[in-house]
């Protein structure tokens, strides 16, 4: 089963048909993809269901629907146990971005978050999940598709913002920080936390 995010609202790819209770089922094979997202952004389902009989190609199908942006982002933890944050559109997120050209999506996440932050010396621990989620751009919708990697750093210096991006803010969260932070965030980074 895979979740992809239309806002806070998942699209559940699964092989599993349920009776329908606050959701939709829809066939994965000839669903229109545009219209679900519209039902799920003006009306009050929860989540809706795409459903395909070999779950090996769930994911794989789904991801033909849009165009595809691969993207690289990092859970950096300093040598306080304290973890990176960023604060853009409003709410609290993790720094990511996009693949640029042959980099590798380890590269690309590095990268990304020494530009968003400034945070220097980032070394990768592990990968993470894979998070999905569903934006639109230009008047497209496109399908995020983030690899996340724990990171660690020792770097004490300055936090700066990459503001052309959007980002008004870069913090280095506490426990009761990030729980606090949570409340304003999004599905995608609960998950990863």
């Amino acid at each position: 089963m895979y979740k992809v995010f239309v806002n806070d609202k998942p699209i559940i790819l699964t092989t599993e048909v349920e009776k329908e209770s606050g959701f939709k089922n829809y066939l994965l094979k000839s669903v229109n993809i545009s219209k679900v997202i519209k039902e799920l952004n003006r009306s009050s389902i929860k989540e809706v269901r795409l459903i395909h009989d070999d779950k090996d190609k769930l994911l794989k199908k789904f991801l033909k629907k849009l165009p595809n942006v691969v993207a690289g982002g990092g859970k950096v933890y300093n040598n306080n146990e304290e973890i990176l944050f960023i604060f853009r559109n409003g709410k609290w997120d993790l720094p990511k971005g996009k693949v640029d050209g042959k980099e590798t999506i380890e590269e690309a996440a590095i990268r990304e978050v020494e530009e968003e932050t400034k945070v220097r010396d980032l070394k990768i621990v592990k990968p993470l999940e894979t998070t999905y989620h569903i934006f639109k751009r230009n008047g497209k919708y496109k399908i995020k598709i983030t690899h996340w990697f724990e990171m660690t750093t020792t770097y004490t210096g300055k936090l700066e913002p990459e503001e052309n991006e959007g980002i008004t803010e870069v913090a280095w969260l506490n426990q009761s920080e990030i729980t606090k932070a949570l409340k304003n965030s999004y599905a995608n980074i609960k998950s990863l936390i």
